[in-house]
């Protein structure tokens, strides 16, 4: 059985409004909710030195704030010039109202 890791309340994540997860032993994380979907992504950019979270969300794409690449939240593929390489992204469990993935971050 895998262990899982609460990274945040399921209620703290609003529509089109990302958070930021910051947890030892893991990269920086990102939450979304996408029409009531929670999907969870590495927060760093692919291309620059770049939160995500920082950027813009609009329904299932998230735009880097630096040079406006943008990535497909759900599958993490790079959607926008610059972006070309995928942000890796997470399977999501939603446990006790909270934001869960798997201890190890297995890719979704």
């Amino acid at each position: 059985m895998t262990s899982k890791v609460r990274l945040c309340p399921v209620a703290d994540v609003k529509d089109g409004e990302p958070v930021g997860v910051f947890l030892d032993d893991l990269p920086a994380l990102a939450v979304y909710n996408v029409n009531g979907d929670i999907f969870v992504t590495d927060n760093m950019c692919t291309h620059g030195n770049a939160m995500l979270t920082d950027g813009y969300q609009d329904g299932g794409i998230i735009e880097c704030p630096f040079h406006g690449g943008s990535f497909d939240i759900a599958t993490g593929a790079a959607k926008a010039f610059p972006c070309q390489v995928p942000v890796k992204t997470y399977a999501v469990a939603i446990e006790d109202g909270w934001v869960c993935i798997d201890e190890l971050g297995g890719a979704a």
